[in-house]
């Protein structure tokens, strides 16, 4: 398994930014596709965004489509997902996920979990 930590959220003002960071360790970063998933209060955790171990593919929840970009650095061993143009409905804990093949990322079927990180987009 990979370990996975995740950073960088807080409470913003809708309309705002934020970048949430994930870095890994305990194997090698570049084998895995990355991913975001987000579960809100009293909500079923949720797809958010994917990225493959080249970074040439990505796939978007059509919530997030056109505010939010993620994006790897393999050499930092790290993934990130900048958030723009937030809405209050994008409150939620944000975990990232590892896996190798970016259908089980999508699927959410990884065992590579990291703690999570909050955001709270306010009105």
């Amino acid at each position: 398994q990979v370990q996975l930590v995740e950073s960088g959220g807080g409470l913003v003002q809708a309309g705002g930014s934020l970048r949430l960071s994930c870095a890994a360790s305990g194997r090698t970063f570049s084998n895995y596709a990355m991913g975001w998933f987000r579960q809100a209060p009293g909500k079923e955790r949720e797809f958010v965004a994917a990225i493959s171990w080249s970074g040439g593919s990505l796939y978007y929840a059509d919530s997030v489509k056109g505010r939010f970009t993620i994006s790897r650095d393999n050499a930092k061993t790290t993934v990130y997902l900048q958030m723009n143009s937030l809405k209050p409905e994008d409150t939620a804990v944000y975990y990232c996920t590892a896996a190798q093949g970016i259908l089980n990322v999508r699927l959410g079927s990884s065992s590579s979990w990291g703690q999570g990180t909050q955001v709270t987009v306010s009105s």
